[in-house]
């Protein structure tokens, strides 16, 4: 009977019937999220005089889905049409812009102006919500973890290397001056030719053989 009263279309981001449990002795409305592999539920308590609030809803949507995906639901009016439009558009290409041409809005327009940080990670997640997008701190971390790896093995490989190893250089001075020097090392491996980036070294002195055996 309630639900025939829910029009907003926030609910088309939700499961269509929710469940009705118990917490603490108190009767509530849970609604899942219908995002893929999105598992949160948004308890709605019915004795509260704000039952049929969706202030949660649509605090986890614009988190889940993205506030872009989140506009162009309540753009559509009601449940059905954004069910039809943008969230249908979302579940089955990952995108709204296919919403955009259906609902006869014109063309769609581009901007090239760059996007701040939290307008970045809000477009990484939206039609892709179940994505988990890690903090700048965590990339660093497993970029230096890889790194470290890698350079071990790396270092195993050539020190047990059985044949030559071919050592190269390619020397260049930047606009702004800075000389650099990259050393590469070319070699034989499993009967196919492997070239590595070895370090890239900034020289800011003359390029003689000298100073890049040195440097080398």
């Amino acid at each position: 009977r309630l639900m025939k009263e829910w029009s907003s279309p926030i609910y088309a981001f939700f499961q269509p019937i929710p469940t009705i449990e118990y917490h603490d002795q108190r009767r509530c409305h849970v609604f899942k999220c219908a995002a893929h592999g999105c598992n949160h539920r948004v308890r709605r308590y019915l004795d509260k005089k704000d039952a049929k609030s969706t202030g949660n809803m649509r605090k986890h949507v614009k988190s889940c889905w993205g506030q872009p995906a989140l506009q162009a639901a309540m753009d559509c009016g009601n449940t059905t049409a954004a069910q039809d439009g943008p969230i249908k558009s979302l579940l089955e290409t990952g995108s709204i812009k296919t919403s955009f041409d259906h609902k006869g809005k014109g063309k769609v327009t581009y901007s090239h102006h760059q996007h701040t940080r939290t307008e970045t990670r809000v477009l990484m997640k939206t039609g892709r919500p179940e994505y988990y997008i890690p903090s700048p701190k965590t990339v660093a971390r497993d970029v230096r973890q890889v790194f470290v790896r890698t350079r071990a093995r790396i270092a195993r490989m050539l020190q047990d290397y059985p044949g030559e190893l071919n050592f190269a250089t390619d020397v260049w001075t930047l606009l702004n001056h800075g000389a650099f020097v990259t050393v590469s090392v070319h070699l034989e491996h499993e009967g196919q030719a492997l070239s590595m980036i070895l370090d890239i070294v900034e020289v800011a002195k003359s390029h003689t053989g000298a100073n890049l055996a040195e440097a080398f």
